[in-house]
């Protein structure tokens, strides 16, 4: 394992562990660890190296944009990966963003199984569907982040678990 990948499953980790007990992933974390990235890049591999940087942040966070638009994810879980895509790069980045998909997913339907949810989670993904049948790709307000009744799942540890596999898949 590099430097880098071990980097990378570091801050994936510190974040994680802090989503489940705040709730949040700061900035501090999210942007530092972005920041470090490019500059590390830039200094081992010059405007390369600085370029591949700045294009893996652009995929990790546009990977998971339209989940945060459409109120299904929060800022800090788009700005880690786009982090972790820094540090990783542009092929990473995709890799990464559809392992932490997988992981989200499997971790979602833990929690709601867990907590008796899974039923209302089975009728909200209906509703979504067929909301956006009928109005297009647009908010549903009553199962966002901000309004819905479900429970919160850190999606930190999802973040971390697909920075893990795509490490070791590399």
């Amino acid at each position: 394992m590099s430097v880098i990948q071990v980097i990378a499953v570091c801050v994936a980790a510190v974040a994680g562990a802090i989503d489940i007990r705040q709730h949040r992933i700061p900035n501090w974390i999210t942007f530092g660890s972005a920041g470090v990235a490019l500059a590390y890049h830039a200094v081992s591999g010059g405007s390369a190296g600085l370029l591949a940087a700045a294009l893996g942040w652009c995929l990790g966070a546009a990977a998971f944009f339209l989940p945060f638009a459409l109120g299904g994810l929060g800022a800090g879980d788009v700005k880690l990966v786009a982090a972790l895509g820094a540090w990783l790069g542009p092929g990473d980045a995709l890799w990464l963003a559809l392992f932490t998909g997988a992981a989200g997913g499997l971790l979602a339907l833990g929690v709601a199984l867990a907590r008796g949810y899974l039923r209302e989670a089975i009728g909200n993904l209906w509703l979504l569907l067929m909301h956006w049948r009928i109005a297009g790709v647009t908010i549903l307000p009553e199962i966002t982040l901000q309004h819905g009744r479900g429970p919160r799942v850190a999606y930190g540890v999802a973040i971390f678990a697909g920075t893990v596999v795509t490490v070791w898949m590399r």
